[in-house]
């Protein structure tokens, strides 16, 4: 009866909205209501942003979608007998009614995300049995001993868990290859890895033939080992060592949950955030899909695997034959299957694993081509909305997760639908200049606020529009490819560990120069209508407008393709440990300011700047938090300064064992308290105006460095093409 009640009132209240929606008013009722609404939103944002009234003030800017849909459909397509401006304008429509579909479906995921979930470190209950898998394809050993020794330090009794380094790069088949090179790197890396392995007491396994990709690797693991759970680490993910004791109590609670998902924590920029900057200031692109969305997703027990930092459950997996391989995405794919089965998974909202991510434009694209194709494959093979065993939440949640890759043909759409009427005169959108500015831009401030109240501090006023735009060029073909041939891509490993020597444009970063260019000419030709057709200068202004929007995007774009030179892989990380630093013999006080992947900054007393030397080999000296002891770890001195507090050393490690691979772990990435600090540095909503204002500026200053770049790559062509460059060349 309660529920017959509900649903009642749920279809009172949207007959009622329905009829608001739809009920004829002039043109400046219209504006008076859509800035009401706007003015309603901001009040409520800043005096109760949280609870009942968040939900009252998205409601309200639902009202404005609402009523900007119902016009967009009913008053402003061209007419279907002049297919010149339909097919255009129909396309534009789409795009439309697929962001505010997206719209939609996000505000049911995320408009009351799970609050985030208490410590678990204190378990005393059960512990499980756990294997540690750790897949490899080209990795270089240096990487893996990190990441093998921190999850062999993890916080767990020794008995308990196995780490085992799954290795596809050394298998049967790759070391009996024709191509002699590469049985050669074969061979030589499996017995490299199997004394890595045996040195840091994990166990190495690898397989006869490469088939199914890191999901075949994975299945190889599961039939060699027998732990009741299954930790997943990518190569390049090291663990904190409470990682096992935050994740695995949850499956005793819940004899049916089949995954617990963490967070994937980076040590480095994507090239986005290094080339514009904002690594250390603006919470990364990860942080709103981690910190909002999976929160969002774990509501409707929807959080889905993500290839890493994760805790699946044998039985699980072995119902379903092991992790899916159809697809290139296993992850996902494995939990769609799963949670059709009736399975449960847990999301736990804080980073215990530390990893890499794509350092250059070329490898990030290629990382999110793999996303985009294996989503719209498990759209296609899996399909989601009518999925048989997902519940409605589920399947909502489904598609906004792969239905959010098509974004590349809304985004291209949204690039170019000015152009028709700025260069061919179509009338792909009939409405007036006040009609433009009542419906569509209520419409985008609002839709902009919604944003903001959605995803606020973890995500700044329009990020997410450039983000999209950078991989809408490459992703649009990707898309397109495997739409046409399902069954066509295959899995890739992405780049890890790379490092930018010397400035550069990106190799793929042509395009974005010749669409910024077209838009300039937008610009100019916006310009001379205004002039030549002044009566038509309101709806000229209004569509000039939207592609000088556009132009901003695309200049703020050039900068992210201009690769800045930076031979770090990683960033430093904020730590304060105490040390002893070895320096020319003698042991000094010290204090360890900052560690990276690849070395740390000591601030030692007692020393003095002439007895320092670049390049010389010294030793730090920490207790650790694994064993309790002191530890001794080779580094090489790289830099040095003179500060406040004595001198600044700037290391680099030189493991030349295992223990000192253990050190650098436990170094690194023992302590997962110092990456959820770095994270709540970062974040902070400036609002929407704030935020705006800043973007502009950052867009302005990256389209010249952009030409700048562009510039130079020019010079240094011509210059590489001359007869004495050529000459050069040839020469032997």
């Amino acid at each position: 009866m309660r529920k017959l009640i509900i649903v009642l009132q749920w279809a009172v209240a949207s007959v009622a909205v329905l009829g608001l929606v739809t009920l004829p008013i002039s043109l400046e009722t219209q504006l008076v209501a859509g800035l009401s609404v706007v003015l309603a939103m901001m009040i409520l944002k800043l005096v109760r942003p949280d609870g009942m009234w968040r939900l009252i003030a998205l409601a309200f800017g639902t009202a404005v979608v609402m009523r900007y849909v119902y016009w967009r459909s009913t008053s402003t397509l061209p007419p279907i007998n002049q297919p010149e401006n339909f097919i255009p304008g129909f396309l534009l429509y789409l795009a439309e009614m697929y962001s505010v579909l997206m719209l939609a479906i996000s505000l049911f995921v995320v408009a009351q995300p799970l609050p985030s979930r208490p410590s678990r470190a204190k378990f005393d209950g059960r512990l499980p049995t756990v294997d540690v898998f750790i897949p490899t394809y080209n990795e270089e050993p240096a990487l893996l001993a990190n990441t093998v020794a921190a999850a062999m330090g993890m916080d767990y009794p020794a008995d308990r868990f196995t780490v085992w380094l799954l290795d596809d790069g050394g298998t049967l088949q790759k070391r009996n290859s024709e191509r002699l090179t590469e049985a050669d790197n074969a061979a030589r890396r499996h017995v490299e890895l199997q004394k890595l392995a045996a040195d840091l007491g994990a166990r190495y396994l690898t397989r006869d033939r490469n088939e199914h990709a890191k999901a075949g690797n994975m299945n190889n693991g599961l039939d060699h080992s027998k732990g009741e759970l299954i930790a997943v680490f990518d190569a390049d993910h090291a663990p904190a060592r409470d990682f096992l004791k935050e994740t695995v109590g949850y499956f005793d609670e819940d004899p049916r949950l089949f995954l617990v998902q963490t967070p994937h924590f980076f040590l480095n920029p994507d090239p986005i955030e290094r080339n514009l900057r904002t690594f250390e200031k603006m919470p990364s692109e990860n942080e709103m899909f981690y910190g909002v969305i999976q929160r969002g997703l774990d509501k409707w027990n929807a959080s889905f695997f993500c290839g890493s930092a994760a805790v699946l459950r044998r039985s699980a997996l072995l119902e379903t034959d092991g992790f899916s391989g159809v697809s290139i995405t296993e992850d996902c794919e494995t939990a769609v299957e799963l949670h059709s089965r009736g399975w449960n998974s847990v999301y736990v909202d804080r980073p215990l694993i530390a990893g890499l991510q794509p350092a250059t434009f070329a490898s990030f694209i290629g990382q999110r081509s793999r996303w985009a194709q294996g989503m719209m494959q498990i759209l296609r093979f899996r399909f989601p909305p009518l999925k048989r065993g997902l519940t409605f939440p589920q399947r909502l949640c489904y598609m906004s997760s792969t239905l959010f890759w098509l974004f590349p043909f809304a985004r291209s759409i949204f690039l170019f639908a000015p152009l028709f009427y700025l260069f061919f005169d179509l009338q792909i959108f009939t409405a007036s200049g006040g009609e433009f500015m009542a419906y569509t831009l209520a419409y985008m401030i609002v839709n902009l606020m919604m944003q903001n109240y959605l995803y606020g501090a973890f995500r700044w006023p329009w990020i997410s529009e450039l983000y999209e735009y950078v991989q809408t060029i490459h992703l649009l073909p990707a898309v397109v490819s495997v739409i046409a041939n399902p069954r066509k891509p295959t899995f890739k490993v992405t780049a890890k560990d790379e490092s930018i020597a010397t400035s550069r444009l990106s190799e793929i970063g042509r395009p974005f120069f010749v669409i910024f260019g077209v838009l300039l000419l937008g610009v100019a030709m916006t310009i001379y209508k205004v002039y030549a057709e002044p009566y038509k200068a309101d709806v000229t202004l209004v569509v000039g407008g939207w592609n000088l929007l556009n132009l901003i995007m695309a200049g703020c774009a050039l900068g992210v393709v201009s690769e800045r030179g930076e031979r770090a892989a990683t960033r430093r990380v904020k730590v304060s440990r105490r040390c002893d630093f070895n320096l020319n013999g003698r042991w000094l006080k010290g204090t360890i300011e900052n560690v990276s992947a690849n070395g740390a900054r000591v601030v030692v007393s007692g020393a003095e700047l002439e007895e320092i030397a670049q390049g010389a080999e010294a030793a730090l000296r920490f207790r650790t938090f694994a064993t309790d002891t002191d530890g001794v770890l080779p580094v090489a001195i790289r830099n040095f300064e003179r500060t406040a507090d004595g001198i600044a050393i700037g290391c680099r490690y030189r493991p030349q064992e295992a223990a000192h691979h253990k050190l650098v772990a436990d170094l690194i990435f023992a302590n997962s308290k110092q990456w959820e600090e770095f994270q709540l540095s970062r974040r902070g909503n400036p609002g929407l105006l704030r935020g705006t204002f800043w973007f502009l500026r950052l867009a302005l200053y990256q389209t010249y460095r952009g030409v700048v770049y562009l510039l130079r790559d020019i010079r240094g062509r011509s210059e590489h093409d001359t007869p004495v460059a050529k000459a050069a060349e040839r020469r032997p």
